[in-house]
């Protein structure tokens, strides 16, 4: 962040970019695709993004490109009532405790199921593309 912006101000496309390392175009496809996504404009439709609007484009980044989602993957996390939870979710896999159970029985509670299981989801949505295609 610039040294002369407090946290929490209002950053621009460009300093947003600078700070993901992420091209500008790419945040602008990214408003199209996610309709939660949604900074302000002012004149001339430059974009200024709100600090929610910025955790908003982290998890996208995040989701995207370090957690192997596509972008109909994220969309659908986005839409789901538990999106928040997953988008938030801790960075580091959680501790392996044992096999995971098959997705039909998975466990509604909070502990910790020894798969990395936005790996899991980021592979099953790829194969439901492959296979839509």
């Amino acid at each position: 962040m610039p040294a002369d912006k407090e946290p929490g101000a209002l950053l621009t496309i460009g300093e947003l970019s600078h700070q993901l390392s992420v091209p500008q175009h790419i945040l602008r496809y990214w408003e199209t695709r996610f309709s939660q996504l949604k900074p302000m404009q002012r004149a001339g439709n430059r974009r200024y993004y709100r600090p929610a609007d910025v955790d908003l484009v982290r998890r996208i980044n995040r989701l995207l490109n370090e957690e192997g989602y596509t972008v109909r993957g994220v969309q659908k996390l986005l839409r789901d009532r538990h999106a928040p939870e997953l988008a938030a979710a801790p960075e580091e896999p959680a501790p392996a405790v044992g096999p995971a159970p098959p997705a039909e029985d998975m466990p509604t509670h909070e502990e910790p199921i020894g798969v990395d299981v936005f790996r899991l989801i980021a592979l099953r949505n790829r194969l439901a593309d492959a296979l839509e295609r």
